[in-house]
């Protein structure tokens, strides 16, 4: 099963297979912000990925279009990724540098 480090909060979470880091963290109870409800539009939820990014699926078409659209041609060139699009093979460590990921309860 898939563990996700998210940073600075320094808390790990389980994932299913295929799951999405936003989709794993809200099915525990954790709040993640997006204006768009994890369409993969808003680019709200976008984290960098530290650790582990050969263990996400690659980034689709839309996800781009997002990306770009949002951010600009050279977020391409970092290693963001949507955590509402980016899904799961293996183990990874993310930074959320907008305020906002909290945990349940809190």
């Amino acid at each position: 099963m898939p563990k996700v480090r998210i940073l600075p909060l320094d808390v790990e979470i389980e994932a299913g297979e295929d799951a999405t880091i936003m989709g794993a963290a809200l099915a525990l109870g954790y709040y993640w912000p997006t204006t768009c409800g994890g369409e993969g539009r808003c680019t709200t939820c976008a984290c960098e990925v530290v650790q582990g990014g050969a263990a996400i699926a690659p980034m689709g078409r839309a996800e781009e279009r997002s990306l770009v659209a949002e951010r600009g041609p050279s977020v391409l060139r970092t290693a963001v990724r949507l955590a509402c699009q980016a899904r799961l093979h293996g183990d990874v460590t993310v930074i959320v540098k907008k305020a906002g990921v909290r945990p349940p309860g809190a």
